[in-house]
């Protein structure tokens, strides 16, 4: 018996929809009940709201295109200032009407010019008898915008006088949404994650033809026994089950075991599995190259790239603070006049040993250290003069938000920040490559 029923929409349309939509069929039956019938005036806005890959945009952009909805979709990180955002929903609506001449550039300059342009694109005939649906995905990103878009779109139907439901796709709660002063408040709809008997559905479905669906639906119940505690993220985990599915089959076309011989199958794979667990949303090599890996019969250390943090893209003097900071860590401060003074006496590591500096400093950990110290090191490793501008300073923040560095301490110290530089001696070794910058020869536990 089919989940989804609509006395508007013909029998077989639905149960197509209900098969594109796996275990969504409760959060679109309730759409469908919201939408209503084509002429009738729904829901000025709607809020749906749920974690990465719990199938938002994927539904409603199904919905829509299956039963052929009038729609306008944008996504608002591409269109990021309120007058982009405007302009592509003008631009995109001009598509259903035949009475204005098609543009590529709407000029709209504020929310008051789109309300009056709005309104001259959907008097054509074939909006007037039906809803229009705008959907705003990533709808977070109007906090960014003018205090006035949000309350705007909520209450477009009442502005406009037209009949449009404008839906906004989110991450986050709308208790994060509600603006103080107060607003109009939209539908709210939950997406829950996916449980895992609804991965093994999903993920089941996109069987290859040659094998059976009781062979795949074996092979991605091994898939998810591996992956589901540390990721539950639908699109990666449909890219891993891609990319290790010629791995398990490996033993089926070499003659070595049937599809039912699930033992001798796990057994072949799960090295393969716990490698690619290593690099899980990360990619650091391609699809291509991991195939002809898991093709070859060479060791993990052959191929570059596939331990979790082993290289990452930074821009050229990130990589030298980067650097700098790993020095400042790991070096007592008394040898930074052995390293970095051209004039300096000759220091001999026996002579100034103290009892409680005789354990490697790479034993003790990170050192704290102030952010002086760290440009008067990076300005003595870089050849050119490096003027202390707002962009240095801005790469310090993005190497602390990706962990790259700590800070230590509170922001209201008078004296400064300090930093600990938080990465591994491999870490910085291949960070230290790429700049042809000898790393080792600096470090005091080397000497």
């Amino acid at each position: 018996m089919p989940n989804l029923e609509h006395p508007a929409y013909p029998a077989a349309t639905l149960l197509h929809l209900e098969s594109l939509v796996p275990c969504r069929e409760s959060q679109v039956s309730l759409l469908l009940s919201i939408f209503g019938e084509r002429q009738q005036f729904s829901l000025p806005s709607i809020f749906i709201y749920g974690h990465t890959s719990s199938g938002k945009t994927y539904v409603m952009q199904t919905l829509l295109n299956t039963l052929q909805l009038p729609h306008v979709f944008v996504n608002c990180v591409e269109y990021f200032s309120s007058r982009l955002l405007l302009e592509e929903i003008l631009i995109q609506l001009q598509s259903y009407s035949s009475k204005i001449e098609q543009s590529s550039h709407v000029p709209c300059d504020s929310l008051n010019d789109f309300v009056g342009l709005f309104k001259q694109v959907v008097a054509s005939q074939e909006l007037q008898d039906q809803t229009l649906y705008i959907v705003l995905d990533r709808a977070e990103q109007l906090r960014e915008m003018e205090a006035n878009i949000l309350p705007a779109f909520l209450r477009l139907q009442e502005l406009t006088d037209r009949n449009v439901t404008v839906v906004l796709l989110s991450e986050i709660v709308w208790e994060l949404f509600r603006p103080s002063i107060g607003c109009f408040e939209p539908f709210t709809l939950y997406f829950p994650d996916y449980s895992i008997g609804h991965l093994q559905k999903i993920l089941s479905q996109n069987h290859p033809p040659e094998y059976s669906a009781d062979f795949y639906a074996a092979y991605i119940n091994i898939l998810l026994g591996v992956f589901y505690m540390v990721c539950r993220d639908l699109k990666e985990l449909q890219h891993l089950a891609v990319l290790n599915f010629s791995k398990y089959c490996e033993p089926v076309v070499r003659g070595e075991a049937n599809e039912r011989d699930t033992r001798k199958l796990w057994k072949n794979i799960e090295p393969h599995l716990k490698k690619a667990m290593q690099t899980v949303y990360l990619r650091e090599i391609s699809s291509s190259q991991w195939e002809s890996f898991q093709r070859g019969s060479g060791e993990p250390g052959q191929l570059k790239g596939l331990s979790a943090h082993t290289h990452v893209e930074l821009p050229y003097y990130s990589k030298f603070l980067l650097i700098a900071a790993y020095l400042a860590s790991y070096n007592p401060v008394r040898t930074d006049k052995r390293f970095f003074l051209k004039h300096h006496g000759k220091i001999r590591k026996t002579n100034f040993m103290k009892k409680q500096e005789k354990t490697s400093n790479h034993l003790l950990g990170p050192k704290p250290f102030p952010l002086d110290r760290l440009l008067a090191i990076l300005y003595s490793i870089v050849d050119n003069r490096v003027p202390p501008t707002a962009n240095i300073f801005s790469q310090i923040t993005s190497l602390v938000t990706l962990q790259l560095l700590s800070m230590v301490g509170h922001n209201d110290q008078l004296d400064g920040p300090q930093y600990k530089c938080t990465v591994s001696l491999d870490f910085i070794r291949a960070i230290a490559r790429t700049v042809n910058f000898d790393i080792i020869k600096y470090l005091y536990d080397f000497l």
